[in-house]
Parts: C-alpha cells; structure tokens; sequence
C-alpha cells in the first residue's frame, strides 16, 4: 500500500513539474476550418499544422440554448444521416439483425482501472465509446451497444484464443457471454443516455449521483475478493433493452453523416498521443493497412511498455475508425465530483481523427425541426464551420471528453515512443515526459493531456449531488 502511494506522489510531482514544459503555443487558433463533402460549402482549405486550445477565444465558446419547450410528438420529418433498412444509423454499417435497431440503446459502464480490469470484454462491438476521466488519473468508459449484439464467446483470461489457456475451456453458450468489467455511474452519463434515448448499466453510484439517473439498471459483482468481478450477461441486456422499448418508445438516432472517402482539408494525423497522467497514457495508431486507429494503452506498472488492447471476448485489437476530442464545459464539486451538461448546445468546438488526417469541426444537440415537432432529442451531432453535417468514416466511434481549454499539439518524432508501440521496449515514465513536451509541427503525431485544473468550480454541482 505504501509503495502504491509513493508511486501515486511521484507521478503527481512529475505533472507538476511537467506542466511548464508543455509547449506553450497559441490560443485555440482561429484558423480556416475543414471543409466536409457538403454541396454548399467553400473551396476546402488545408487545416495549418500547430498547436490547438488553450484560449477562452470564440472557438471556445459554447454557446448555449435556453432549454427549448417541446411539442407534443407528431409525425417525424426527414433528417440528413436518417438511414434505412439493416443500417446502424450510428456507424453508417450493415447489421446482421434489423430487428435490434428498434430496441434502445444500452450504455454500459466499464471500467478501465485498475489495470487488471483489462483487457475488457465487449468494448469491439460497441458503435460508440464515451471515455470520461474520473479523478485522481483515471479514466472510465461508456460504452454504447446498439445493432448487433456480441455473440463472440469468452476465450480466456487474456483475451486470446490461445487453446493451451486453462481459462478457455469448452466454447459456452451464446447466452454465457458477457461484458464488462462494470463500475460505478457517474453524472455526467445522464446526459449521452437522453441523447441516445438509451438505458444504463452500472454498478451502482454514490447516492446523491444516482438521484439524477433515469433508467439504469445495477449490475453487482460475484467476487467480493475481485473489484473485476461485476459482469453482465449479453441475453440480459437484450431482455432490458426489450422491456425499455415499451418505456422509452421509438426514437430517431438520426444525425451522422457517413463517407468512406475522406473530406479534403484535414492536417495528417498517423498519431493521437493522449495523457491523463504518468500512469494512464494511451496511443492511438492509424495503421493505413485496415484504415483505423489502434489504441495501445501504457501498463502503468513495472513494465513501463504500450500494450495494443484487446477484446476478451475474441482477442482482436481495438481499433476505431473515427476519435473525437470532444470540447464540452466541466463543473466540479470536486474532482471526482463533476458534471459535463452536453443538452441544447449550439455550437461548441471538436476534433476528427479519420483516414490518417484530422479535422477541425464543431458539434452540437441544439433543437431543429425534429425536436421541435417530436418533442424528443437525437444524439450529437458533428458539423463544418458553416453548420453542414461533416462526414465520418463508416464505423465505429471513440469519443474523449474534455474541457474547454484543453490543449492539443505535435510532437517531434521519436524512435523511443516508436519502439515501445512496436517492439514492446521497456522505458521509464520520464523518457515519455521527455518525448510528449517537445512539438514537432507537421509531424503529423498529435498530442494532448487532460488537465483538472481546467475544470470550473461550481457550487450548484454541490448541490445537485447532495439533494440540497
């Protein structure tokens, strides 16, 4: 226990330290946007390499809308990204069963800390991934199922099929394979479930948190001895998404736009390198041979080496077609205390990871036409400057959420990251201190890390939380 938390100090005062040497750069830079493949918008103009966030500049701003009265529901109008058929309006793909796409969606809480947590099962299956920070350097995903429904067995301890594993045993039934680990809700999470017009799956949450959930449904653990042990059965989540529907009624997912062919105006981007602390680091990897970004999370113990993740449930690595820096406006009680109210926002700023290039680009959950005349709300929506849809990859989706302000820059090149991503090659934590602070603009890796301190102090969060 000691030297767990001398481990903790020493990673604390290497953040300290370390937060001088970040390049100081530019405001959030008010430069030319990326222009999408929409009929009316401008010559494309390539997006100026450099550094970006950092300022309260108007491309900080969100700006927000009074909560809007809404109508009593009528007939649906048309809306850009509607998709018919066998089509997951949330990754632009085919599904196996159309039937699953009139079931609401289920938001799973999964952890990713401790480290013996991974590698999850479950999260290759998900459309859309929300990973949000939960203090002290943590982070913790939401984890959206939505279409097609794991069906992939458990292979064993590690997440591979490896037959000599005395985990795998004989291939269990469909209705054995489950997801998880699960954790705790936080409050954040209420919002992306009303987005979504979904249902929760946590392990519970602090009381005065789960007071401002709807819908949620806890998932407890089997182990008092493994804090890893709370899972769920894929067949009960199709059973409570079934008993949802008739709660939660239909709903419009509508909103995404999808295009395989990448839009023109982007900056190259082979690389997100995305820091909580000086033991959660993770790096997404495009590899241009499948198209996608591979994350290889930092093992935070003493072997100080990038893993690639993996699913448990089949081995395969976890790879996403589209990330998104999502910039949204944090308000804290305390720092594991904290709120993110993503509902009626005009306009607030993002960035793209897609085809190797990346893309300023906004989003929004405003009220348009359909929300005004169904009286429901659609997911978040992604747009240019001049508020067209901007197109995404068809696939899945990881989404980091932080606050405004945070800064995100290119880094020098550097065979030692190189080798520790490919060759497994064992560095101590300052080497990476030394690689992450120095910009390499136009190197095309890109760089960021989640700052608390960025976070607004909010008494009203206070409150909310204790019911006062």
């Amino acid at each position: 226990m000691k030297l767990h938390k001398l481990i903790w100090l020493f990673a604390g005062c290497l953040l300290v330290i370390s937060a001088c040497a970040v390049p100081a750069g530019q405001a959030f830079l008010h430069v030319p946007q990326a222009a999408s493949a929409s009929i009316n918008t401008p010559e494309a103009r390539v997006l100026p390499a450099g550094v970006y966030g950092g300022g309260a500049t108007d491309n900080l701003i969100i700006y927000r809308q009074a909560t809007p009265t809404q109508a009593a529901p009528t007939e649906t109008p048309d809306e850009p990204g509607d998709t018919p058929g066998n089509i997951n309006p949330l990754t632009g793909l085919p599904v196996n069963n159309a039937q699953n796409l009139l079931l609401p969606p289920a938001l799973v809480t999964i952890t990713n800390w401790p480290p013996s947590a991974r590698p999850q099962a479950g999260l290759s299956f998900s459309p859309i991934v929300f990973e949000w920070y939960i203090g002290e350097g943590m982070s913790r995903y939401q984890a959206l199922f939505y279409g097609d429904y794991p069906e992939t067995v458990n292979n064993g301890s590690h997440g591979s099929p490896d037959p000599t594993d005395p985990q795998n045993g004989s291939i269990p039934p469909s209705d054995e394979v489950t997801l998880g680990p699960i954790r705790s809700g936080r409050l954040p999470f209420e919002y992306v479930r009303n987005l979504y017009n979904g249902f929760l799956i946590m392990a519970s949450a602090y009381k005065g948190v789960a007071n401002n959930l709807n819908e949620f449904t806890n998932v407890f653990g089997s182990d008092d001895g493994d804090i890893n042990s709370a899972m769920i059965k894929v067949t009960q989540i199709e059973n409570i998404a079934e008993n949802n529907q008739k709660k939660l009624g239909d709903t419009s997912l509508s909103g995404m736009l999808f295009d395989p062919v990448a839009p023109q105006g982007g900056a190259p981007a082979s690389r997100l390198w995305f820091m909580y602390n000086i033991l959660n680091q993770v790096i997404w990897q495009y590899d241009e041979t499948d198209g996608a970004y591979h994350r290889y999370q930092y093992t935070g113990d003493d072997r100080n080496q990038f893993i690639e993740d993996t699913d448990r449930l089949n081995g395969n690595p976890l790879t996403y077609s589209n990330l998104i820096i999502l910039y949204a406006e944090h308000r804290y009680c305390t720092e594991t205390a904290y709120d993110v109210d993503l509902m009626y926002v005009n306009r607030a700023p993002a960035l793209l990871f897609r085809d190797g290039q990346v893309y300023k680009i906004y989003w929004t959950t405003k009220s348009e036409d359909y929300e005004k005349t169904t009286g429901k709300v659609r997911p978040i929506r992604f747009m240019d400057e001049q508020g067209n849809p901007f197109p995404f990859k068809p696939g899945q989706t990881w989404i980091h959420v932080v606050p405004l302000g945070t800064r995100v820059w290119e880094t020098r090149p550097s065979d030692v990251v190189d080798s520790m991503i490919y060759d497994q090659v064992k560095k101590e934590p300052s080497v990476l201190f030394d690689n992450i602070r120095y910009e390499g603009v136009g190197s095309g890796e890109w760089a960021t890390r989640y700052l608390a301190s960025l976070m607004i102090e909010d008494k009203d969060v206070c409150t909310k939380i204790r019911g006062q």
